[in-house]
């Protein structure tokens, strides 16, 4: 059987609803840690880095597979 708890019901008052809610959007944002610009810039450089890594990967598969697939079939 359940058993019957008091629960406290908060009660509704003229902060509830959506200015709450920003409200407390606006104290979580003050939380956030932010990087520093040293740390952006190092992540930055890490995103383009590998960008153009895959870029030569793939890039260089399609040509490898293209010309492979032009031997086979005689496509030229």
């Amino acid at each position: 059987m359940a058993v019957n708890r008091n629960v406290k019901q908060e009660s509704k008052d003229k902060n509830s609803g959506i200015i709450q809610f920003f409200r407390e959007v606006k104290a979580e944002v003050k939380r956030i840690t932010w990087p520093s610009k040293n740390e952006i810039k190092k992540a930055s450089t890490a995103v383009v880095a590998f960008c153009l890594f895959y870029l030569v990967v793939v890039g260089g598969m399609d040509y490898i597979f293209k010309n492979l697939f032009a031997t086979m079939f005689k496509i030229k």
